[in-house]
């Protein structure tokens, strides 16, 4: 399959429960030329011969599909990610229609930047921790009264805008100059550096507000959307502040 932009977007699923559904969302990934499908804790294991079959010939994406048991290690090589929620839960998220989403995306496949997608499980959807790892929220403008939608039209929803925009590329980007994105293998090093020195100083408490604002914390840096580089000095900063001057102990 020719395209101007190989870097295309991954599909990430966070707890799909039937084989069909991932099926179906395989079979629109591949209307709209999408092939890079990831699964996180799938309920009924994997390979899923309903999956193969509700797959309808997109056997390519089922054949290709890896398994994750994390989020984090699901998005790992990415340098951004987008969250599909109608309820960004009180955090400060860009919030992009499926159109604008898929403009950005082109925008880094034109960079080869990778980029993905988080879908949350059928019922209850993403949860605070994956939506936390997002850079951006998409949401449908639909009617406010009922947006229910199923898994697979949430995913060609998406895949359509990217599909359609073809060779253009996002009217929005980052000079980035000789760096690079950070990935979110290094940013979420970094958070977990960053709060393994704010819990030995005590800054996260009490305890029980401890997640929401480790949550805060990420959402402020991801906002910043840090280069490889900036995320090693942030990481001297650190050091810094533990240890003192370079050579003291």
């Amino acid at each position: 399959m020719s395209d101007k932009f190989p870097q295309r977007p991954a599909v990430i699923l966070i707890d799909p429960q039937l084989g069909e559904n991932i099926g179906m969302v395989a079979r629109a990934m591949l209307n709209c030329g999408l092939t890079d499908l990831r699964l996180v804790r799938p309920r009924d294991g994997w390979p899923s011969e309903p999956a193969e079959a509700a797959a309808a010939g997109a056997t390519e994406v089922i054949a290709a599909a890896r398994v994750y048991d994390t989020t984090t290690d699901a998005v790992a090589e990415l340098r951004r990610i987008y969250a599909t929620t109608g309820r960004p839960r009180g955090m400060v998220k860009t919030i992009l229609t499926p159109r604008a989403a898929a403009e950005e995306m082109r925008g880094l496949a034109a960079e080869g930047t990778g980029c993905g997608v988080l879908f949350g499980p059928e019922r209850s959807g993403l949860v605070n921790d994956d939506i936390a790892l997002a850079d951006s929220v998409i949401e449908v403008p639909l009617n406010p009264d009922f947006r229910s939608l199923n898994l697979a039209q949430a995913v060609l929803l998406v895949g359509y805008e990217w599909f359609q925009l073809g060779a253009e590329t996002a009217s929005r980007r980052i000079d980035m100059g000789e760096g690079f994105p950070a990935t979110k293998a290094e940013m979420v090093n970094f958070y977990e550096r960053l709060e393994a020195a704010l819990d030995e100083t005590g800054f996260l408490f009490p305890p029980e507000k401890r997640p929401r604002m480790v949550r805060n914390l990420r959402n402020l840096f991801d906002r910043a959307e840090l280069t490889d580089a900036e995320v090693k000095t942030l990481h001297g900063i650190i050091s810094a502040l533990r240890f003192g001057k370079r050579g003291e102990e």
